[in-house]
């Protein structure tokens, strides 16, 4: 399978390329209003790719052909397209500003090391069934999932509180099922989210505590420009599952207000895999969220952000129990000011609060008629950031704030025991399990990063954070206290984390050395958990409230060329694994069914030493105006050095392949995912070897006139019968052997109009 991906990418590296003459053009760039110059805006060629920045009179010169399009950004005025000329003066309007988004391209002062952001329209003629759907075609990203509903994304070996998953810029929806059969993946509707904003790694230190990386799922914000009413409803439908998704949004925007409502309704319910067997998977949702943004003046924003989500009916294939309920909701504030003084950039505050309320049960299931089970958990997060940009010179620009995360779990589970070692009880005898145990963790960061232009094309970005936690437990079993000498003490500690990196930009050629280290602190599952099972082996857990923190020294090269028609990219990293937490089998007795092999029960521990190697490779082809194609292909490979064996969960060798032919008003996409069989399985987590597979979709859209968007597509055209690697279901969920099969072929329509 190897052979055959390495060769579909290798296949298109003969197309030729051609190059148009180009000179020196020169121009300056002014603010509209006061026809004063603009320092720092990006401008950026095209068809090339070859920018430049602005000095501080406005002034720049670079490298284009005569009549060549060029798009001039900067983070406080609105993006322009136009035709350059020579000795051009380029106006800009100011911008509306962003509350949601934390990655910034448009100058090198203000990007982050090793990111990139997603935005992809193709989504919308397919309906995922949640937020981590939209993953599964991002290159070095797996998706993991116990059930249909509950899924969220793996990059490369990292998952769960190894990634900073954020919502609009820091807002956070914290799972309390422990199971994670509800992350924050599920409490927000794929149809809301604009894009999606990746850091790479642990090369920022300004969004919260980074192992691994930083997901943002960045949410549709009005569009300032456009005042008045205006909005748009949509609705969608899947053959496999009778699937269908419906939502509307209605938007206000005045001088100094705008108010922004959306609304949706899924109803998904079982599909049938490529064999045509039922997968048990169908939920309903109930999704609303409003934002009220208020302008003061130009230069500040104050937003006002609520949503609600309302889960009802969810089967999970992979887990012996489903649930009845899972809601949430999430409030939150923002405020921002801009150009403060000549020094001061900005000063950006937020607050949040969210709160989950979770119910799993097992009625349904053939555990039901010996057990009945009931799990009913909550989670409660808030926190905030504040930070303040100022900069020293027009070669720097710093970062400095502080940031906070509460997290707070409560949930016990009830046990009817109706049945025992095979004989019915006269009466039933009831059990109280705590769970959470009345859990507690607090994070509270400050932070501070340096941007600095060393050259006229070269950037070095460097920063230091310190985490200081606190964990406690309110509530604590005695059974888990006995493991522990029969105290559970609250504990702290202080967590450094660091980054540097340098990059250079020019002429459509960009390369860039990063070094981080991450620090993360053990999350509440791994310290706290009390016999639960949590992983993917029959096992049940024990959390330590001993546990360090585990530390990612990571290193990453990267290279990006933009030709007149062709885009090539390649990123290689490493990281050395240190006080990695993972879970062995001790001699702690079973506590649920002890006679149940497994009779022992598995414990949360550090190990010394751990490794994650890896590549993504990107090619893409512009072969015309119309006609485009994409390639890329990722691998990771991760190693427990103390256990000899690879780390488990870890995505295969993967490509993704892609056709685009877009006309004036249709387009059709022909892509494929061609999956490599992955044969490094981790023992220790009893995981199994998962062959390997390709698909293929076609997805077309049509826009009939302007307003309404129409598209269809076949997913799965060959009705495949797979599975992905990180999907794993327990043996006695009654399901398919413990394995979660994909949906086989699915034809899925989508209308939108918008008004």
């Amino acid at each position: 399978m190897k052979k055959r991906i390495i060769s579909s990418i290798v296949l298109m590296l003969f197309i030729t390329v051609a190059f148009a003459q180009s000179t020196i053009m020169k121009g300056k760039v002014v603010e509209e209003n006061t026809n004063t110059p603009i320092e720092m805006a990006t401008i950026r060629v095209l068809k090339s790719n070859e920018y430049t920045v602005t000095d501080k009179n406005g002034a720049f010169s670079i490298k284009a052909a005569l009549g060549d399009q060029i798009e001039v950004t900067h983070m406080s005025y609105k993006t322009l397209l136009v035709t350059i000329q020579n000795q051009q003066i380029i106006s800009l309007q100011p911008a509306p500003i962003s509350l949601n988004e934390i990655i910034v391209s448009a100058n090198p002062l203000q990007d982050i090391s090793q990111s990139t952001e997603i935005n992809d329209t193709s989504k919308k003629i397919s309906q995922p069934r949640s937020v981590g759907g939209l993953f599964r075609d991002i290159k070095g990203f797996g998706i993991t999932k116990k059930g249909a509903y509950a899924s969220e994304p793996v990059f490369r070996s990292f998952k769960y509180e190894q990634l900073n998953v954020q919502y609009d810029g820091g807002m956070k929806v914290l799972n309390a099922c422990p199971n994670r059969m509800d992350p924050i993946t599920t409490h927000v509707i794929p149809e809301e989210v604009e894009k999606i904003e990746i850091v790479k790694g642990p090369f920022t230190v300004r969004f919260g505590q980074n192992f691994g990386g930083i997901i943002n799922l960045v949410t549709k914000t009005p569009d300032r420009s456009k005042l008045g009413v205006h909005g748009s409803a949509e609705g969608g439908y899947e053959t496999n599952g009778n699937n269908l998704v419906s939502g509307a949004s209605v938007v206000y925007v005045g001088k100094k207000i705008d108010v922004n409502f959306n609304g949706s309704y899924r109803d998904f319910g079982d599909y049938t895999d490529g064999n045509g067997t039922e997968v048990p998977s169908s939920f309903r949702t109930t999704d609303y969220s409003i934002k009220l943004g208020v302008n003061p003046k130009e230069n500040q924003r104050l937003q006002f952000s609520w949503r609600q989500s309302f889960s009802r009916d969810i089967d999970h294939a992979g887990l012996p129990m489903d649930s009845p309920y899972d809601d949430s909701y999430l409030a939150g504030i923002d405020y921002k000011i801009n150009e403060l003084s000549e020094k001061i950039n900005s000063f950006t505050f937020k607050v949040f609060y969210s709160y989950v309320d979770h119910l799993m049960t097992n009625e349904g299931r053939p555990t039901f008629m010996m057990v009945d089970s009931r799990t009913p958990v909550e989670s409660w997060t808030y926190g905030g950031k504040a930070e303040l940009v100022f900069s020293p010179s027009d070669h720097a620009r710093i970062y400095t704030g502080i940031d906070a995360n509460i997290i707070d779990r409560k949930g016990n589970r009830t046990r009817i025991v109706k049945m025992m070692n095979g004989v019915m009880l006269p009466e039933p005898m009831t059990f109280y399990d705590k769970v959470w145990q009345d859990a507690n963790l607090d994070d509270i960061g400050v932070f501070a990063e340096g941007k600095f232009k060393i050259a006229a094309y070269t950037t070095l970005t460097t920063g230091i954070r310190a985490d200081f936690i606190a964990t406690s437990l309110d509530d604590p079993a005695a059974d888990f206290e006995a493991l522990y000498g029969g105290s559970i003490q609250d504990e702290t500690e202080t967590n450094v984390s660091a980054n540097i990196s340098i990059k250079y930009h020019k002429n459509g050629f960009q390369t860039q050395l990063a070094l981080g280290r991450g620090v993360r602190t053990a999350s509440m599952v791994e310290r706290y958990i009390n016999h639960f099972n949590v992983g993917v082996d029959p096992y049940e857990y024990v959390g330590n409230p001993n546990l360090k923190p585990e530390v990612n020294n990571q290193i990453e090269l990267s290279f990006l060329k933009n030709f007149e028609t062709i885009t090539i990219g390649a990123t290689f990293f490493h990281s050395f694994l240190t006080d990695y937490i993972t879970a062995v089998v001790t001699d702690i007795p079973r506590v649920y069914m002890p006679t149940t092999p497994p009779v022992v029960a598995k414990q949360f521990i550090n190990v010394d030493k751990a490794t994650q190697t890896g590549f993504e490779f990107t090619f893409n082809v512009k072969a015309s105006e119309k006609l485009s194609f994409t390639s890329d292909v990722s691998y990771t490979r991760a190693q427990n050095k103390d256990f000899d064996e690879p780390l488990p969960h870890i995505p295969p060798f993967k490509a993704n392949l892609g056709a685009k032919y877009e006309g004036n008003n249709y387009w059709v996409l022909v892509s494929s995912r061609l999956v490599a069989a992955q044969d490094r399985i981790s023992t220790t987590f009893m995981e199994e070897k998962t062959p390997g597979f390709g698909t293929l979709d076609l997805r077309v859209g049509f826009e009939p006139y302007t307003g309404l968007s129409i598209g269809a597509a076949v997913l799965n055209i060959f009705d495949k019968a797979y599975y992905e690697h990180l999907n794993f279901s327990y043996q006695n969920s009654n399901t398919l052997s413990g394995r979660i099969y994909e949906p086989g072929r699915n034809f899925t329509t989508y209308i939108k109009y918008k008004f």
